[in-house]
């Protein structure tokens, strides 16, 4: 399982609210492809760019952005968080 669960915070809130952009924990090894593909199957939408970085605990974490601007928040609705 590449992507576990999507990651909402504060931070994450507004870069979805600004930049329509999506958080994602992800496994420590997924490629940036990896997680592109794995997003575009889940959730059936286009990925423009993913960026990647590890987290002071050790987690990888994913920031997706979409070709679609509204597609993080339906992503997030059709999850039950929004």
């Amino acid at each position: 399982m590449i992507i576990k669960y999507p990651y909402i915070s504060e931070k994450a809130s507004r870069g979805l609210e600004f930049n329509g952009k999506l958080q994602f924990i992800v496994d420590n090894k997924a490629s940036k492809a990896e997680i592109a593909k794995e997003v575009e199957r889940m959730f059936d939408t286009k990925v423009v760019d993913v960026k990647t970085l590890m987290t002071m605990k050790g987690v990888k974490k994913a920031i997706v952005s979409f070709k679609d601007e509204k597609a993080g928040e339906e992503i997030l609705s059709r999850l039950g968080v929004m």
